[in-house]
């Protein structure tokens, strides 16, 4: 099993989070991993982007331009990586900010409210983890056990307080992601 997968959206939402805690969930299960961030020197605001790889085999190149999984938070991030989803996989996406909404009909395309759902939880910083929750619903490649080990790693020492209310938007996440187009 190989999953190729890329994080797309502004500076400030999570994106290259998120990709440590997948890429260090996958390192919980033994499994080869790359993890390849990309952003701006504006931080937050400016793109942002990461590539994730999790294989039972060992990883050739970290570079990719076709993706089995697109997790796009931003319309930039929409025209920049809708078209290099491979047919038969998964775009996952937030509406908050799309204006042109994925049209392809070869690809499984699956949309999380997580702006709404972050806020409804009390806590905008957990937009991430109800994205990833949504994105692990789609395609459960790593155990959450490992994914609540990959979190608790990620995160500070001096954050793990925060750790119930990450746990509690992916769960949200989780329980959330609407379909829109399945094969």
């Amino acid at each position: 099993m190989t999953e190729e997968i890329i994080v797309a959206g502004f500076g400030g939402q999570g994106v290259l989070s998120m990709g440590k805690i997948l890429a260090y969930s996958g390192i919980m299960q033994d499994q080869e991993v790359s993890w390849m961030p990309s952003y701006g020197p504006e931080m937050r605001g400016g793109t942002a982007n990461v590539t994730v790889i999790l294989s039972d085999e060992r990883i050739s190149s970290p570079i990719l331009t076709q993706f089995d999984t697109a997790v796009i938070l931003n319309q930039q991030s929409m025209d920049k990586f809708e078209k290099g989803v491979k047919p038969g996989g998964v775009l996952l996406y937030d509406p908050n900010g799309i204006i042109k909404h994925p049209t392809r009909k070869d690809i499984n395309i699956y949309r999380i409210d997580a702006n709404k759902l972050a806020v409804d939880i009390g806590n905008t910083k957990v937009y991430n983890m109800v994205v990833l929750g949504a994105y692990l619903k789609v395609k459960p490649v790593v155990k959450m056990e490992n994914v609540k080990k990959g979190l608790k790693k990620s995160l500070p020492e001096r954050y793990h307080n925060l750790l119930p209310i990450n746990e509690k938007a992916i769960e949200k996440g989780l329980e959330s992601v609407e379909t829109v187009h399945t094969l």
